[in-house]
C-alpha cells in the first residue's frame, strides 16, 4: 500500500469555547498554523484531540473543518481506535475516508490483552481499512505494551500495516524495530523529546504535540535531521526540550493548550475530566516560550 507518512505529523488538538461547544474558528486558525509552520501532515482526532469526550456528530463537524481548510494540501489520517475490535471494525466499515491517507490506531487498553490479542486485533483493523494502518504503542495510556517482536510480526504479515507510531518512551525498544522492519516500514516517534534520537537512528519523523505550539521551529529541527544537517538540529532541540517537557508536565493536552493559550489562538479550555493547567505550571510555560524564542 502507498506510504506517504514521513516528517512531522500534528496531532491536532481540539479548541473549546468558555461554553465548551467545539471553536471552529481557532480550529480553522489552528490547522492554517501548522500547515504554514511547515509540518508534513495531520492528525485528525487522535488523542490530543480529547477525541474520547466528543460527540459522534462533534467528531464529523471537526473533521469537515479540517478537510475545508486543509484542502488537500498535505495528507491527513484519521485515528480509529478502541478495546472492542468488533466495535472498531464496525467503525472503519462505516466510516468515510475519501479524505484521509492512513488511519492511525492505538492497542486495545484496559483490558490489557496478550502480544497474541493485539497482533490478532490489529490483523482485523488492518482486513476492515481501506487505507494503510498506522500501529500506535502508548503503554502509558493504555496499560500495554506493543513489544518489537509483535509490531516486526505484524509488519510482515501484510502490506496494509505500514507504519508505527512508537511511544512507550523506550528508545531502545524502538532501535529493535529499527533494526529488523521490512522494508518501507516506518517508524513515527510518539515522544517529541526523543525525535532527534529516533530520526538519527533512522526514524522517519514524529506525530507531535508540541508541532501545534510552535511548528515552524519543530519542523526546522524535524527537517534539518532527517536531511543530516545533525548540528542545526541538535541545537533547535537543546533549545525546545525544557519547554516540550513542560508541554505534558500536568498531562496532554493539558500543557499544548495553556502554551496555545499564551500565544492568543484558543481559549484555554478542556473537557472534563481534564481540567486547564495549573497557574504555575501556565506562568512556566510563558515564561520559557518567551526566554527561548520559540514559534
Amino acid at each position: 500500500m502507498k506510504n506517504n507518512i514521513s516528517g512531522v505529523g500534528a496531532a491536532l488538538v481540539t479548541p473549546f469555547d468558555p461554553k465548551g461547544a467545539v471553536d471552529f474558528k481557532a480550529l480553522e486558525a489552528l490547522v492554517e498554523r501548522v500547515i504554514q509552520g511547515g509540518i508534513d501532515y495531520l492528525v485528525v482526532l487522535g488523542t490530543t484531540a480529547e477525541t474520547a469526550t466528543l460527540t459522534e456528530a462533534e467528531k464529523k463537524e471537526v473533521i469537515a473543518c479540517i478537510t475545508q481548510v486543509n484542502a488537500r494540501r498535505v495528507p491527513m489520517v484519521i485515528g480509529i481506535g478502541g478495546n472492542n475490535t468488533a466495535a472498531v471494525e464496525a467503525q472503519i466499515r462505516a466510516f468515510d475516508f475519501s479524505a484521509f491517507e492512513a488511519l492511525l490506531s492505538v492497542t486495545p487498553y484496559y483490558n490489557k490483552p496478550s502480544q497474541e490479542g493485539m497482533y490478532r486485533h490489529y490483523l482485523a483493523v488492518a482486513e476492515a481499512s481501506p487505507v494503510p494502518v498506522i500501529l500506535y504503542n502508548v503503554p502509558g495510556r493504555t496499560g500495554v505494551n506493543l513489544q518489537p517482536q509483535t509490531v516486526l510480526r505484524l509488519a510482515s504479515a501484510t502490506d496494509r500495516i505500514i507504519a508505527i507510531k512508537e511511544a512507550s518512551g523506550n528508545l531502545s525498544q524502538a532501535a529493535y524495530i529499527l533494526r529488523d522492519r521490512p522494508e518501507g516500514f516506518r517508524v513515527i516517534s510518539g515522544d517529541d523529546n526523543l525525535t532527534l534520537p529516533m530520526v538519527a537512528l533512522g526514524g522517519d519523523g514524529v506525530i507531535s504535540v508540541a508541532a501545534n505550539a510552535f511548528p515552524r521551529m519543530f519542523c526546522r529541527m524535524v527537517h534539518a535531521a532527517q536531511q543530516g544537517r545533525t548540528a542545526e538540529a541538535a541545537s533547535l532541540h537543546l533549545r525546545m526540550m525544557e519547554t516540550v517537557d513542560a508541554l505534558f508536565a500536568e498531562g496532554n493536552p493539558t500543557g499544548v493548550k495553556a502554551a496555545l493559550a499564551h500565544y492568543g489562538l484558543m481559549g484555554n479550555y478542556l473537557r472534563l475530566p481534564l481540567v486547564p493547567a495549573s497557574e504555575a505550571l501556565s506562568r512556566r510555560l510563558a515564561d520559557l516560550i518567551s526566554q527561548y524564542e520559540l514559534e
